[in-house]
């Protein structure tokens, strides 16, 4: 039996600088399209990156970037000697992990308990609910929490119905991480969850009707057909998670927080707004910034990894 060898286009290469150009002719208005999302990261990501060079240097703006005296590692020994360097990763810590337990799934079921609704108009009217309180900004959000946990407020209404006593508690240091994790899911909880309702519904309908030709009802349905399906996509978004394992946001910490929750509610990035923004001490916060930045590094990398050994979904 007679084989035929491929023929080769010469002048057009797999490769090269002439496939470039001819797939850019073909798809101009997609490569069009996407400019902007390359010159945001560039001007916004890669090129702030010229300045981390102050975390190595005593930096004034006198003297400018390269024009400030080289110090090595003199901050980064300074932070991690400092007084509240333990307390710092402690909270930072205690809470991106608190947030990753109760938060990460809490999405992942809200979508699956919508899928199970049939009635479509009350689907769409709690998911619309749902969705809400993630359009409301930030500071917003931190003045009906703050509002929500004062002892007048509705939350300790509920508790002394119970007979429980009333507290203001955003001035307990005990209750901060609760209401911190708490509120952060009744807000992101409907938006976080979008991604994994469009992925739910790209399940094939067959799978459905074989279980269930198989004697499986809804519940045994969600274990064997739905979360397996989906695992793809939550592996992928744990592994962003953990790329932002130790990056607490800041605004919501600072709105909330004051002097007598210091102990449990101060973290890196608050910490490095104090020394950097207060302080002008901003070499120092670019090396604590930057240690906070390799951690995250770190993590992303070793979940991938991990994630590629036992399973088949990993980002590279």
């Amino acid at each position: 039996m007679a084989t035929t060898t491929p023929t080769v286009n010469k002048r057009y290469p797999k490769y090269g600088w002439h496939n470039i150009k001819r797939d850019f002719k073909l798809n101009y208005a997609l490569t069009l399209m996407i400019l902007p999302v390359f010159a945001f990261y560039i001007i916004f990501h890669y090129g702030p990156m010229y300045g981390l060079q102050i975390a190595f240097r005593d930096y004034n703006p006198v003297d400018g970037v390269t024009g400030s005296p080289w110090v090595g590692l003199k901050h980064f020994i300074s932070f991690f000697n400092n007084f509240y360097f333990g307390r710092l990763i402690r909270n930072t810590l205690l809470i991106s992990v608190e947030t990753l337990v109760f938060g990460f799934p809490a999405p992942i079921i809200f979508a699956i308990l919508l899928n199970e609704i049939r009635t479509s108009w009350y689907k769409r009217t709690l998911q619309t609910l749902s969705y809400l309180p993630y359009f409301i900004s930030t500071v917003v959000m931190c003045g009906i929490i703050v509002n929500f946990t004062r002892s007048d407020g509705v939350i300790n209404d509920i508790i002394a119905l119970f007979g429980g006593e009333r507290k203001t508690m955003l001035q307990y240091p005990q209750y901060f991480r609760p209401v911190y994790v708490i509120s952060g899911i009744w807000q992101s909880l409907g938006w976080n969850s979008i991604i994994y309702l469009a992925a739910i519904s790209g399940i094939d309908m067959q799978l459905y009707e074989a279980a269930k030709i198989d004697g499986a009802g809804r519940f045994a349905q969600v274990f064997h057909v739905t979360i397996p399906s989906i695992a793809p996509t939550i592996i992928i978004l744990f592994i962003l998670r953990m790329g932002s394992m130790f990056s607490v946001g800041s605004d919501k910490v600072l709105l909330l927080y004051n002097s007598a929750t210091y102990e449990t509610a101060d973290v890196i990035s608050t910490y490095v707004y104090r020394r950097g923004i207060l302080d002008g001490d901003f070499s120092f916060s670019a090396a604590v910034g930057l240690f906070n930045s390799l951690i995250n590094f770190f993590l992303i990398i070793v979940t991938n990894k991990v994630s590629s050994m036992v399973s088949e979904t990993s980002l590279w």
